[in-house]
């Protein structure tokens, strides 16, 4: 039965219809592809165990489907559903159930009811979590739909008792994302599980998981991001919350308590020490100051960051937080100094005979009552020397934003800031330095603290002497980009010179622009950028010399060698002005893959002129012509832009390319390439290269590192990373053995912390392992920027639905050019894997 419907599957791809005009010369073929839903059907018909479905479904999920056949393929899978029996092939079709409802131009509604059916006898919590995330997606892409989000709602309070905690999880995000948040919603339904989201979710600020309180706080801030107004009631359960014991909870708690600040900045909270009470932004305030010594470096890192922000704090409360005094009844305690002192001016003690007679006699001051906590008094101080040098970093920028707005704590806050430059941190110097600047309207310096700062200005390295411009000055003002875009200008014209003078000027021009990125570092990257291209273009303008082609190959096959070398260093150079580089914009990216394409151009001439016969050149040209097509429909709208280049001629010229046999291919293409313009490079706002420093290990160690060979040994690595664009999915390290075997290490995303805009620590274990050697050698570890170029900016112009885009996680085609490019300087390494005793 399987192969008789098998073959009727496939007999309708072989249908053909034929549309007869009154041309007989214009005749059409079109051809229906199979249905998806009816190869599925034969796939899972022939499976005969779990393994062999899951298997099936599995190579289904790398297949797109079409927006017409996804309701078919839903009903195969919810079929085959219902009769199986493992749990694990269950849970595939729940998850693409879910991958199958975001599929472009879908609308789920038709297949909600089948879904939240699957939810009744389900006993596996694992896909019971699942099928709640297939209806979250399916709720979202539904949002106009209230009677369909009431409805999911419901389904969600109605699973909140269940014993995992995966499925509470679920329930609780389906809840923030789909709950009510209109005014009146709650009224117009009938169901009172419903009408207040924020008491459910609120009901479970308290459960016994941790993920699950975790997921209940990150709901809430999901209502307040969709809109509603979350209820000042909220306040008190959250401020339980900061004494939690997972940190997870903590710093969720210490953002819901600064969102509730925001929107009750003047209501009045009493204060649970005492009688009195103090507006909700001070106690805030306090509490988030408090978090500021959390034993997680994580929640502190949070909490110093949200200091920043809360500008509505009284005065009196932000001046506290530069000072370490502690404070005992609300009172201040007075140093030992201080109350020797007073006793000794004072010309008496107390004997002791008479009661209370060494009382404090002073009135209490209301103006020097401290509401706020005493672990709260000194936070920046606290943060400012965190042993963390993320938490450091974000104490900075939290002073920075708050001394903006206060001239007053400005001043105040100099000296901390000032103490800053001498970090051992170089993020840490950098990051005071810029505050400086930004404060510099509100402060003045005094001689001892100039002399710190002109101290720190005289180490070497030229990142701490040279500070960004100023925004205030246009950047067409700024001397050093004035000389980067006159530089450019002079080499565009290049037109009226000879072919030795345009090398020289390039040559030249690539010179000064490395220069330019050594002295200024803001201009570093931009300067790099342009000075590769350049050199690209340099580097093809050699390669197309007259005299490398006018001899027969034979007798010049130095000359090919060089060109295919040349080749083949442009194809480097623009794989990393793509993705090593951030910044880059859809500009820069279609000038990047023109010089690819010329590149590969070149590669195919020299291997016309080195290969012997016709047929291996059919291949090659064919694949030239579909990269020439794919090129032009990823940049269709820069086209114009694009008169007189090589794709511009070569797109005239391709039905002549198509007909004509390779030589003259060939032919074609080396003429099209000496005939091009020069293409002009639009440069960006702001372009920074990708940057690794490898700080653990130094490499400075000449003793080995000794492992019995056949086992492991961790060696820990600690890299900065500045400017890498998705570190945890691209950054690599790699370790190279004297005998030449390397190995590649991808680091967990756990490994890395993001400390600011722009930075990343890399902080992670690499194992290492090798046979016996007779004496300890060196390896090299480096760090690696892997890529893959058909998950660059220019795949993502081309059309893809939302199916193709849940599938980034899948291995890549195997026609995507893939490579890793080295952005760290090698560290050696001694190691000595010793031989096993016996």
């Amino acid at each position: 039965m399987a192969a008789h419907l098998k073959k009727r599957v496939y007999e309708e791809f072989t249908k053909v219809v034929q549309q007869q005009h009154e041309d007989l010369s214009a005749k059409k073929l079109r051809l229906t592809k199979p249905s998806k839903s009816a190869a599925l059907h034969v796939d899972l018909c022939k499976a005969t165990s779990p393994a062999d479905a899951l298997q099936y479904l599995l190579q289904f999920a790398r297949k797109p489907v079409e927006v017409e056949s996804v309701e078919g393929v839903v009903r195969i899978l919810l079929e085959h559903y219902y009769k199986e029996n493992d749990a694990s092939v269950r849970l595939k079709i729940a998850s693409l159930l879910g991958l199958l409802s975001k599929t472009a131009g879908f609308s789920p509604d038709c297949i909600m009811d089948d879904a939240i059916n699957t939810l009744q006898n389900e006993k596996s919590h694992q896909v019971l979590a699942q099928l709640l995330d297939t209806l979250l997606v399916i709720g979202t892409k539904l949002t106009e739909n209230p009677p369909v989000r009431m409805r999911l709602v419901e389904v969600a309070c109605k699973h909140l008792t269940d014993s995992s905690h995966g499925v509470r999880n679920k329930c609780l995000q389906l809840i923030g994302c789909l709950g009510p948040v209109e005014k009146g919603a709650a009224k117009e339904s009938e169901s009172q599980a419903a009408k207040d989201v924020q008491k459910i979710i609120g009901d479970h600020f308290n459960d016994q998981d941790p993920r699950v309180r975790t997921a209940a706080i990150k709901a809430m801030l999901q209502l307040h991001e969709r809109g509603l107004k979350l209820q000042q009631a909220i306040y008190s359960q959250a401020c339980k919350l900061l004494a939690d014991d997972y940190e997870q909870v903590r710093s969720a708690a210490v953002q819901l308590i600064w969102v509730l600040s925001q929107l009750y900045p003047e209501s009045i909270v009493p204060i649970p020490s005492s009688n009195e009470e103090i507006r909700l932004v001070d106690d805030a305030f306090g509490k988030i100051c408090h978090m500021v010594s959390d034993g997680s470096w994580v929640v502190r890192v949070q909490a110093a960051k949200l200091l920043g922000s809360m500008q509505q704090v009284s005065s009196h409360f932000l001046d506290q937080t530069l000072d370490k005094k502690l404070m005992s009844d609300l009172r201040r305690k007075r140093t030992a100094h201080e109350r020797a002192k007073e006793l000794y001016s004072s010309g008496e003690f107390s004997s002791g005979r008479k009661w209370g007679d060494d009382a404090p006699k002073e009135e209490i001051d209301t103006g020097a009552v401290n509401l706020i906590e005493s672990g709260a008094c000194g936070a920046f101080v606290h943060g400012l020397e965190d042993e963390m040098y993320e938490v450091r970093i974000a104490a900075v920028e939290a002073l920075c934003m708050l001394a903006q707005s206060s001239p007053s704590f400005a001043e105040k806050c100099l000296d901390f800031l000032v103490d800053m430059f001498n970090d051992e941190i170089e993020e840490v110097r950098l990051q005071s330095i810029h505050t400086m600047r930004k404060i510099s309207n509100n402060i003045t310096l005094r001689e001892d603290q100039l002399d710190t700062v002109l101290a720190v200005l005289e180490l070497p390295g030229r990142k701490l002497v040279s500070s960004p411009v100023s925004p205030s000055i246009p950047p067409h003002e700024d001397p050093s980009q004035q000389f980067l875009h006159q530089s450019l200008e002079r080499v565009y014209n290049l037109q009226h010179l000879d072919p030795q003078g345009i090398q020289e000027l390039l040559e030249f021009t690539i010179r000064d622009l490395q220069r330019l990125g050594e002295l200024q570092s803001e201009l570093a990257g931009m300067a790099d950028f342009t000075a590769t291209y350049l050199q690209c273009q340099l580097l093809l303008i050699k390669a197309l010399q007259e005299k490398l082609w006018n001899v027969a190959a034979p007798l010049y096959l130095k000359q090919n060698a060089l060109a295919s070398a040349a080749a083949k260093q442009i194809l480097e150079e623009t794989y990393k002005m793509e993705f090593m580089y951030s910044g880059v914009e859809s500009r820069q990216v279609v000038i990047i893959h023109h010089m690819r394409l010329q590149a590969k151009a070149l590669q195919l001439i020299v291997t016309a002129r080195t290969t012997r016969g016709v047929e291996p050149l059919f291949g090659m040209c064919e694949k030239f012509l579909q990269e020439v097509d794919s090129f032009q429909r990823c940049f269709i709208s820069e086209l114009p832009h694009m008169q007189g280049s090589f794709v511009d001629k070569l797109l005239d010229l391709m039905p002549r390319l198509v007909t004509s046999k390779p030589s003259e291919v060939v032919k074609i293409l080396q003429t099209t390439l000496r005939q091009s313009t020069f293409l002009h490079l639009p440069l960006p706002e702001q372009l920074h290269r990708a940057t690794a420093n490898i700080i653990e290990p130094t490499g400075e160690s000449d003793n080995p590192l000794r492992f019995t060979s056949g086992l492991v040994v961790a060696l820990d690595v600690d890299a900065t990373l500045e400017h890498v664009q998705d570190p945890q999915g691209t950054v690599k390290v790699q370790v190279l053995y004297p005998d030449g075997q390397a190995q590649l290490i991808h680091p967990k995303p756990a490994d890395f912390r993001n400390p600011g805009p722009g930075r990343h620590r890399l902080i992670t274990q690499v194992y290492l392992s090798h046979t016996a050697w007779t004496e300890p050698c060196q390896i090299e570890v480096r760090l690696l920027l892997a890529y893959n170029s058909n998950r660059s900016k220019a795949a993502a112009k081309l059309p893809k639905s939302a199916w193709n885009e849940s599938l980034e996680a899948l291995p890549p085609p195997e026609n995507g050019i893939e490579g890793t490019i080295p952005f760290s300087k090698p560290v050696k390494v001694y190691i000595m894997p010793k031989p096993a005793r016996r």
